[in-house]
C-alpha cells in the first residue's frame, strides 16, 4: 500500500516536519511503501482563481498525480491560533481545484476523494496541536476523504525528539504505530478492484 506523509509545514526546525519523517521511517519498517513529501519542494503560490484562470502552475499539477497516486495519507498538522496553517489549508485548494484546460483534471476531487487519511500533530503545548485536528477532519470529509478515527497530537514537543530525529518517549512510538496501522488497514479495504 503506497503511503503519503508529510507535514503542513516547511520551518527548517519544525516539529511537524521532524514528525514526519519520524512516521515514514516507523511505516517502512513495517513494510509500507512510504513517500515522505516536502511541500517546500514545491512552488506553489497562495490559491488564487485569477491566476488558476491563466492554466494551473506546473507544481500544482505535480502535487495533484502524487497525492492521486496515494490511497492512504498521514499528515502531521502544526497548530496556529488553535487551527492548521495556511501552507495546509493552500495546498489542499491547490490539489483540490480543477484544471479546466485538462480532461483529466478537471474532476475537482480527483486527488482526494476515496483517500483514508490519518491525523498526527506536535506542538510545545499541553494539547499537541490538537485544536488543529479538529479544525482539519471537516475539511477532508469535505475532499471526500475518508478520515482515521484515531489520531495523535504530540505535546510537548521541545523534547519529544532525539539528537537522531528519533521519538523520544517510547510511548510516543506506538500511538503513532497505532495511527499508521489504522490508515494502511483502512485503505486496503477501501481500494477498489
Amino acid at each position: 500500500m503506497k503511503l503519503l506523509v508529510f507535514a503542513g509545514s516547511t520551518r527548517q526546525a519544525s516539529y511537524n516536519r521532524k514528525l514526519a519523517t519520524a512516521t515514514a521511517a516507523l511505516a517502512r519498517a513495517g513494510g509500507a511503501e512510504v513517500t515522505h513529501l516536502e511541500l517546500g519542494e514545491f512552488d506553489v503560490p497562495m490559491y488564487n482563481a485569477d491566476l488558476e484562470a491563466h492554466g494551473t502552475p506546473a507544481d500544482v499539477m505535480r502535487l495533484k498525480q502524487v497525492f492521486f497516486e496515494h490511497p492512504a495519507w498521514i499528515i502531521c498538522a502544526p497548530e496556529y491560533n488553535a487551527s492548521y496553517p495556511a501552507l495546509l489549508k493552500n495546498t489542499l485548494d491547490w490539489i483540490s481545484s480543477p484544471a479546466r484546460s485538462d480532461a483529466v483534471w478537471s474532476d475537482d476531487f480527483r486527488a482526494t476523494r476515496g483517500k483514508v487519511v490519518g491525523m498526527l500533530s506536535a506542538s510545545p503545548g499541553a494539547l499537541g496541536g490538537l485544536r488543529s485536528q479538529g479544525h482539519l477532519a471537516p475539511l477532508l470529509i469535505n475532499l471526500h476523504c475518508w478520515v482515521a478515527p484515531t489520531s495523535y497530537a504530540l505535546n510537548r514537543a521541545g523534547s519529544a525528539f532525539d539528537a537522531n530525529g528519533e521519538l523520544a518517549d517510547p510511548g510516543a512510538r506506538p500511538r503513532v504505530q497505532e495511527v499508521i496501522d489504522q490508515v494502511l488497514w483502512a485503505s486496503e479495504r477501501f481500494a477498489t478492484p
